[in-house]
């Protein structure tokens, strides 16, 4: 591992989606130039750039990647969430099919890599199937296909958290507007209307080489989500984690970077 990593410079980008306009945090990490295509991170329900802490600058930097970390809309330091707008059951497929693609214009990423985590993984997933050459590769960890009980009971368990302890102080540590990103993910999951959400009938479309990674304690899903990935996607690779639960870069960073880092390298072969 690196001694030490350079500061990242958070920047912003504007785009504008659906008639509203939007400004997006965004950092460059790694190399400055590699000879492999960027790798960009997406994150989970609750994360922004400022979640993923160090993981994405250390993965790029031990491996000459170039990376690029947002936060999406309602997220981190990019557009808060207006309090009476709620995501709607097909957020995940609005920010692949719609946002994703004008945020690469603007920044001039061409065919990434994408590395999600959660819900980010599966924004990844649906980013490839819609635009299958588009897409390097995909590393998702943890990525949700369907609506399983363990992650309705994890979700209700998080909203009684924010109302009772101190999770909203917490997570203000990674939000301009916790009350944004908490309730606008919250919300949505623990609608009735979303338990039927599911993308496993989009994962056949998807071409590019694919890593799914998730851990044995994962508290969100059970290895059926990357099982059944591998079902739709024989040519998958999976990565299962011993004491691990939802975030795999945080409980297994060392095996997570390792095992991602030689796939994307021998995907490229």
């Amino acid at each position: 591992m690196s001694a030490s990593l350079p500061i990242s410079k958070t920047e912003y980008v504007d785009i504008a989606w659906r008639g509203k306009p939007l400004r997006l945090e965004y950092q460059w990490v790694g190399a400055q130039s590699s000879e492999h295509p960027t790798i960009v991170f997406l994150h989970e329900g609750l994360g922004s750039v400022a979640m993923w802490k160090d993981f994405p600058a250390r993965f790029c930097s031990d491996n000459a990647f170039t990376g690029l970390i947002f936060s999406r809309y309602g997220y981190g330091l990019s557009t808060p969430r207006p309090p009476g707008e709620r995501w709607p059951t097909t957020f995940m497929h609005a920010q692949a099919h719609e946002v994703l693609p004008s945020l690469f214009a603007k920044l001039g990423v061409s065919k990434p890599w994408l590395f999600g985590h959660s819900d980010g993984g599966s924004i990844a997933l649906l980013y490839a199937a819609r635009y299958p050459h588009e897409v390097s590769g995909l590393v998702v960890a943890a990525p949700h296909i369907s609506v399983e009980e363990v992650a309705i009971a994890s979700i209700q368990q998080a909203r009684i958290a924010y109302l009772s302890t101190d999770l909203r102080d917490r997570l203000a540590r990674y939000h301009a507007n916790p009350d944004s990103a908490f309730w606008g993910w919250n919300d949505i999951w623990l609608d009735r209307t979303f338990r039927s959400w599911n993308i496993e009938n989009h994962l056949p479309a998807i071409t590019c080489p694919v890593m799914a990674v998730q851990g044995e304690d994962d508290e969100y899903g059970t290895l059926q989500q990357i099982y059944g990935i591998k079902e739709k996607l024989p040519h998958a690779h999976l990565l299962v984690l011993s004491q691990c639960r939802h975030s795999p870069h945080r409980d297994q960073p060392a095996t997570l970077s390792r095992e991602a880092a030689q796939f994307i390298v021998a995907s490229a072969g």
